[in-house]
């Protein structure tokens, strides 16, 4: 082994995959606060109105997006080409909570927008990651 290798695999794959790993588990997190009444009296008056007035379909685009990122970094970890798809899978999911967010509530806070546009930026570039990473024979 030597200082740019773990496992035959370029240190910043692992560093890269824990982080992420990190962001989505966050998400996960944040799920559940959503979902209990005592926790979503703690957000911010702005928030509110967007999570209590959620249809069931964009808390399934939400529900997704975020197990499907934390899923995916699992797969990723695990050196499994299927983190690919599942980040697919979650990109939909961020898509569909955005639409929501965006489309249907017609919120355009500043800080739900650079919210939202993270979560889509850390999907997309998982997505062409594991694809990267499967290239160079990282994922097998």
């Amino acid at each position: 082994m030597n200082d740019k290798t773990v496992g035959g695999v370029h240190w910043s794959f692992w560093v890269i995959g824990a982080v992420a790993l990190i962001f989505n588990v966050m998400g996960v997190i944040n799920y559940f606060m959503q979902m209990n009444a005592d926790s979503l009296a703690s957000f911010p008056e702005q928030y509110r109105p967007i999570i209590e007035g959620r249809p069931a379909w964009a808390t399934g685009g939400f529900a997704i997006a975020v197990f499907g990122g934390a899923l995916g970094c699992l797969l990723l970890l695990l050196r499994k080409p299927a983190a690919f798809y599942v980040f697919i899978a979650s990109l939909i999911g961020v898509m569909v909570s955005m639409m929501h967010i965006f489309g249907v509530a017609g919120f355009s806070s500043f800080e739900i927008w650079m919210g939202v546009l993270m979560q889509l930026g850390v999907t997309v570039f998982l997505i062409w990651y594991s694809k990267r990473a499967e290239s160079k024979g990282w994922v097998r």
